[in-house]
C-alpha cells in the first residue's frame, strides 16, 4: 500500500516510483519500521474534528485568528513587499527580511482551513494573494522580495541570515498545502519554480549550500511527495549532508561580504558583521556554528544546541530521510538528539528553548520558570518532530511528547479570544506577563495560524496493515484498508475524561489491525471491544487489535485521570523543592485569580489529594484542580535583604485551586507557577 495518501490528481504510482524501490535492508536498525510498514498521516480534509477542547479553538483560528493575522500582515508591508517587487508599488520593504516567510503561514493554514471549510469569500482572497506573489516572481524564478527591493546584490551571498531559504522553504509548504486542499496548482507553480532555482544552483554536485535557518529541507521532501520529483528530495538530503564542514560554508560567505554595510532590519540600519558577532563570532578567533547546528555533521550531532526552531527543523529533515532512505546513521543520531531534549532540555510542558540569547538550548537541566523562553514557534516544531519519528518508528513515545507538547506549550501561546499570542512562555509570573496581539518578528502568531488547522493530521495515520489511533480528539475520519474505505468515530471529552469510544464502519466486513495508543501517563488503562474486554499484543505502546471489523463495532478505551504530582530531576535547580501538577495529558498552573492567599506565600504539601470538578464557566468547560495547601507566615522585609531566620507559627492551611497551563493567562493580570513550592 502507497505511504503517501495524497488527495491530489497526481496518481499514486507515481509516489510509488519514486519512493517505493525502498524494501528494508539488513542495514535497517531493528526499532525502524520496515520501509513498507512506516506510517503515513491521513489528509486534512479526510478527519472532521468536532472536540469539546480543540474545535472551539479552530473555530476562533477560522474566524479570528486568520483575519487577524493578516490585517498584521498587512499592515506591516508584508503584502506590499510583493508589489514592489513586481514593479506595481513603489515604497519601502515592510517587517523583518524573512516578512515572505509569514505571508506564505497565512496561506498555508488559509489552505489547511480551506481543507475542512470551504468557503468562497477564503478561497477568493487566497487567490487574490497568490496572485500578487506570481506577480513578483523573477523570470528565472527566483523569488525573495527583501533580496529583490533591498540588496539585489547580495542573492544567495549571506545564507546565515537573509533567510532566501527558510522564506522558501515556507513557500514550498503553502503551495502543497494550497494544492492538496483545492486541486489548484498556482502556488504550487510558484514554489516549483522557487525549487528549481536551489537545485540549479545547489544541487547535488553542484555549489555548496546549507540553510542557515533551516525548515527548507523538510519542505523539499513534501514538494517532492506531491509532485513525484525526486529532484527536491535529493536536494534535501544534499542540504543535511553537507552541515559540519569545518570551515563552515557560513564562515567562507561571510569572509567575502563586506561587514560594515549595513541593511535594513524592522526600519533601522543593522551592520552585517553584528550578527555574525552575536551569534558566531563571540570568541573572534573562533567561527561557532553550533547556534544553526552546523558544528558537527549531522550524523554525529547528539546533543541539541543553539536556537531551538532551527534544530527542530534540521530534526525534522533528519527524520524525514530516515523515512525514505532508512538511513541507519541519521536514525542513530536522531535517537540521540531525541534523547538529549526530552531527558535533559525539554519543560515539563513539553515546550524547549529556556534561553531568549540564542531562542534557544543552553546547558542540561537548565530550565528556568519565570525567564522561560520556550518559544512557540519551537513548541509547535516539537509536534512536528515527534510525529514524524513516530512515523518511521511506530512508537507511542513519541506520540506521547507530541500530545505533551500539543496540549501545554503550543495550546498556551494563542489567547482564547485567537488574536493575544505568546512568542515567550513562562511558566511562572509575577503578574507582568500578557500575550500581545503582535510582534516585531512575527514568526509565532502566523505559526499558530498555519499549525491549527492542519491538526487533523495528527489524530490518526494508517499503514500497510491498518489504521492508528495517536490521539483522543472526537473526530471523524475515513481512509481505506486493503479491502476497501472504513470510518473511525472518536467519541470522548478527552482530556477531561479519559472514556474514549471509538466506532468501527468499514464498507464491507474486514481484516486489519487498529493501532489504538495507551498513553505513558495512564497508569492502568483497559479496552473493550463490542463491551468485552480485550488483552491485545501491545507493541511499541499500541494496543494492537486485529480482527474480522465489520460496521458497528465499537472499541472503548478508558484511562485513568488521576491526579499526579510531579518532581523533577534534581540536577533542574529552578524546580527543586517544588511540584508541578499532571492530569491526563495537561499540566496545571496555579494562577492569582482563583487563589486568595499570595502565591509566593503558599506551598503544597507533598501528600496533598485533589478533588476534580468541570467548571463550564471557565474557557468553555475546563477541569479545575482544588486542594489544600499550607500558608507560610509572612515575615517583614522592608528595609531588608537578609535576616535571621526565627521560629515560625504554624502553618495555616488555605483551599488552593489549579487550571490547566494551557488556558492561563486568559482572565487578566496575575501572578502564576507551574512550578509550586513543596511542603511536608
Amino acid at each position: 500500500m502507497p505511504r503517501f495518501t495524497d488527495p491530489s490528481a497526481i496518481a499514486m504510482v507515481a509516489v510509488a516510483l519514486l519512493f517505493g524501490s525502498r524494501a528494508a535492508t539488513l542495514e535497517e536498525p531493528r526499532d525502524l519500521l520496515p520501509a513498507a510498514d512506516r506510517l503515513s498521516p491521513l489528509p486534512v480534509a479526510a478527519v472532521t474534528i468536532r472536540d469539546g477542547f480543540w474545535a472551539p479553538r479552530l473555530e476562533v483560528n477560522r474566524t479570528k485568528t486568520l483575519d487577524h493575522v493578516l490585517e498584521e500582515i498587512e499592515g506591516t508591508g508584508g503584502l506590499k513587499n510583493f508589489d514592489i517587487a513586481a514593479g506595481k508599488a513603489t515604497g519601502t520593504f515592510g517587517g523583518p527580511f524573512w516578512a515572505d516567510s509569514d505571508v506564505y503561514k497565512w496561506l498555508e493554514g488559509a489552505s489547511w482551513t480551506l481543507a475542512t471549510h470551504p468557503d468562497p469569500a477564503l478561497d477568493a482572497k487566497v487567490d487574490g494573494i497568490i496572485a500578487r506573489i506570481a506577480a513578483a516572481q523573477q523570470p528565472d524564478g527566483y523569488l525573495d522580495t527583501f533580496v529583490q527591493i533591498n540588496v539585489p546584490d547580495l542573492k544567495f551571498k549571506n545564507f546565515a541570515f537573509f533567510h532566501e531559504d527558510f522564506s522558501s522553504g515556507h513557500l514550498f509548504e503553502a503551495g502543497v498545502a494550497h494544492f492538496q486542499a483545492t486541486g489548484k496548482k498556482t502556488l504550487l507553480t510558484v514554489a516549483t519554480r522557487m525549487a528549481d532555482v536551489f537545485d540549479r544552483e545547489f544541487g547535488p554536485g553542484k555549489k555548496d549550500y546549507i540553510p542557515g535557518h533551516e525548515g527548507i529541507e523538510l519542505a523539499l521532501v513534501k514538494l517532492a511527495r506531491a509532485t513525484g520529483d525526486k529532484r527536491y528530495f535529493e536536494l534535501a538530503k544534499a542540504m543535511l549532508e553537507r552541515r559540519g564542514q569545518k570551515p563552515s560554508i557560513f564562515e567562507g560567505q561571510f569572509k567575502q561580504l563586506d561587514a560594515n554595510r549595513t541593511v535594513d532590519f524592522l526600519g533601522k540600519p543593522l551592520r552585517i558583521g553584528e550578527w555574525y558577532e552575536r551569534f558566531y563570532l563571540k570568541d573572534p578567533k573562533h567561527f561557532d556554528t553550533r547556534y544553526a547546528q552546523d558544528h558537527l555533521p549531522v550524523r554525529e550531532q547528539k546533543e541539541a544546541v543553539g536556537h531551538a526552531v532551527r534544530a527542530m527543523f534540521l530534526y525534522c529533515g533528519m527524520a524525514d530521510v530516515v523515512n525514505e532512505t532508512g538511513d541507519a546513521g541519521m536514525w542513530s543520531a536522531s535517537k540521540a538528539l531525541h534523547d538529549s531534549v526530552t531527558l535533559h532540555r525539554m519543560y515539563v510542558t513539553g515546550g524547549i528553548g529556556p534561553s531568549e540569547a540564542n531562542e534557544g538550548f543552553t546547558a542540561d537541566y537548565d530550565l528556568p520558570n519565570e525567564n522561560a523562553y520556550q518559544e512557540t514557534c519551537a513548541s509547535a516544531a516539537m509536534v512536528l518532530w515527534n510525529h514524524r519519528l513516530f512515523n518511521v518508528s511506530g512508537d507511542a513515545k513519541y506520540t506521547d511528547v507530541m500530545e505533551q507538547s500539543l496540549y501545554n506549550a503550543v495550546a498556551a501561546g494563542v489567547s482564547l479570544t485567537g488574536d493575544l499570542f505568546c512568542y515567550a512562555t513562562p511558566l511562572a509570573s509575577r503578574g507582568d506577563f500578557k500575550r500581545s496581539p503582535w510582534f516585531g518578528v512575527p514568526c509565532c502568531p502566523t505559526t499558530i495560524a498555519r499549525f491549527l488547522p492542519s491538526l487533523g493530521q495528527y489524530i490518526y495515520s494508517r499503514s500497510s496493515d491498518g489504521v492508528w489511533v495517536n490521539l483522543f480528539i472526537a473526530s471523524e475520519a475515513t481512509t481505506t484498508v486493503d479491502s476497501g474505505k472504513v470510518t473511525l468515530q472518536q467519541t470522548t471529552k478527552y482530556p477531561w475524561d479519559g472514556d474514549v469510544t471509538i466506532a468501527v464502519q468499514p464498507d464491507a466486513p474486514s481484516e486489519f489491525t487498529l493501532h489504538v495508543r495507551l498513553p505513558g501517563w495512564a497508569s492502568k488503562p483497559t479496552l473493550r471491544v463490542n463491551g468485552a474486554a480485550v488483552t491485545p499484543k501491545i507493541v511499541r505502546g499500541y494496543a494492537a487489535i486485529r480482527r474480522q471489523w465489520k460496521s458497528g463495532d465499537t472499541v472503548n478505551l478508558t484511562l485513568p485521570m488521576d491526579v499526579q504530582r510531579l518532581a523533577a530531576h534534581p540536577s533542574v535547580l529552578q524546580a527543586q523543592g517544588k511540584i508541578a501538577v499532571r492530569r491526563g495529558p495537561m499540566i496545571y498552573a496555579f494562577e492569582q485569580a482563583d487563589n486568595a492567599v499570595p502565591l509566593r506565600d503558599v506551598a503544597l504539601p507533598s501528600a496533598a489529594t485533589f478533588k476534580t470538578a468541570l467548571d463550564p464557566a471557565l474557557a468553555g468547560g475546563v477541569v479545575k484542580l482544588t486542594t489544600e495547601g499550607v500558608q507560610r507566615d509572612a515575615a517583614n522585609w522592608d528595609g531588608l535583604l537578609y535576616q535571621p531566620i526565627t521560629p515560625a507559627p504554624a502553618p495555616k492551611r488555605v483551599p488552593l485551586t489549579a487550571v490547566p497551563y494551557a488556558i492561563w493567562g486568559n482572565r487578566g493580570l496575575g501572578d502564576m507557577v507551574v512550578w509550586i513550592d513543596a511542603s511536608r
